[in-house]
This record gives C-alpha cells, structure tokens and sequence, in this order.
C-alpha cells in the first residue's frame, strides 16, 4: 500500500512532465485525426471552386468550417481550408472526467498535396463557422425529348450516326449536360450526363439506335454509382446485365 501511494506522485509527475501521454494530449491527438480524414474526404483530382470545397467540408459531420482561401484546387497552391474540429480521452489515472477539446487545423485541397496529408495547427479565426449556399440543382435530362427525337430505324436499315448528332444536337442541351455519342457495330450509343460529386450516384441517360429499334433508359441506381462504369456510352452500346 506504502507502494502505491509513492508511486501516484510520481505517474503524476511524469505525466505533467510529458513522460505519460496525458488525456489533453490524446483529446488534441483525436481532433487531429478528425481534421486528417476530413482531408481525405476532401482529396481528389477533379477541378472545384473554393466555395464547392468549403461546401463540401461543411458537410462532413464533426467539422466547422472557419476559413476557406485560395480561388480553385488546380489555381496556384490550391485551396486552404480551416477547420475546426473536437477530440475526447479519459485516463482514470491521471484525470477523473473525459477531456474534451476542440482545435483548428488547416487543410490544403490540391492535387499536388498528398493523400492523408497531415493537417497543420493553426490559431482558431475569430467569428462563428461559415455556412454556404445549397449548390444550384443539376438540370434536368431530357429524357421524353430525347426519346421523342431520336430516328427510328426499320430492320435491315442503316442507322446515320450523323443524324442522330444532328437530333441530339437540336435539342440544345444545357451547357451543364454533357454528350457523347458513339458509333459500333452499324449502332449508334447515346450518353446524356450532368457531373457528379463523386459520392453519389450520377445523374444519366443512355440510348441506343439500331435496325429495328430505339432505345432510351436510366442505368440502376447501383450502375451509376462512382466506378460503376454505368455512365459510359459503352454501356449504352452493350448495357450491363442489372445487379442481383
């Protein structure tokens, strides 16, 4: 017993001595690693605004945003983000409640910086967190346009991939939309598709011209998921069986 009573000034001491990872200290290490995953959530090669990235880091749950700087992620150094974000710990041995700490950490999006790049530790700006506008809604797919437009090719015909270009085309799509059109085969595959976030399944429409019938559809949900493959003309040209 006489033990342990000398040993608890000592644990005490070699904590506050920096010996003994304190509870403050892991609270600080966990915001730390917060602002790091925010970081990776963030990491891409696609071009975005600054505003598109605050908005995007705005989102992630346990993060503030207070500080956005820099014009885009491919402009110069990037786009630096301040975040603020909170980390707790308990050690029953050296402190009796869990501590909880809230730290900024500055976060550069760039496609130069690298993956689980370390945050930095920057003050906190004064002010409350930044909030940004909803992002305006993607246009819509023509999808009745689209079907109503496209020829219509009797069997042992030949599809004009010019003429489908040329419907397409009459149509006068958003400039947001973007398309793709692809001849194979004496077919002709059609791609409509606004751009994604990259996190969410993206907004398409395919079609196929061929001798004896025209085709317009949306890929599944679980197609146009990122990676999928679903949003590709090749796969208005030869679909993909559906998801089991």
């Amino acid at each position: 017993m006489r033990r342990l009573l000398l040993l608890a000034p000592l644990l005490l001491f070699t904590a506050g001595c920096g010996l003994v990872p304190t509870s403050e200290n892991a609270a600080s290490d966990a915001a730390r690693d917060a602002a790091r995953k925010a970081g990776e959530r963030l990491h891409g090669q696609r071009p975005r605004t600054a505003e598109e990235v605050g908005r995007s880091a705005s989102g992630i749950d346990g993060v503030e945003v207070l500080r956005v700087t820099g014009v885009s992620t491919h402009d110069g150094h990037g786009v630096d983000v301040v975040v603020r974000t909170s980390g707790s710990a308990y050690d029953g041995w050296v402190d009796a409640e869990e501590v909880v700490v809230r730290r900024c950490f500055a976060v550069r999006v760039s496609p130069r910086s690298e993956w689980r790049e370390e945050p930095r530790d920057v003050d906190c700006p004064d002010g409350p967190p930044l909030t940004f506008a909803p992002p305006p809604a993607p246009p819509r797919l023509p999808y009745d346009a689209l079907r109503a437009t496209l020829p219509r090719v009797p069997e042992g015909g030949r599809v004009d991939e010019a003429e489908v270009r040329r419907r397409i085309a009459a149509l006068d799509p958003h400039p947001e939309i973007r398309t793709e059109v692809k001849a194979d085969g004496g077919r002709v595959g059609v791609l409509l598709s606004v751009r994604g976030h990259g996190f969410d399944a993206q907004d398409c429409l395919l079609a196929r011209v061929s001798p004896g019938g025209t085709e317009v559809w949306v890929p599944s949900r679980i197609q146009r998921m990122p990676g999928e493959g679903g949003c590709t003309v090749a796969n208005a040209l030869d679909p993909a069986p559906p998801p089991h």
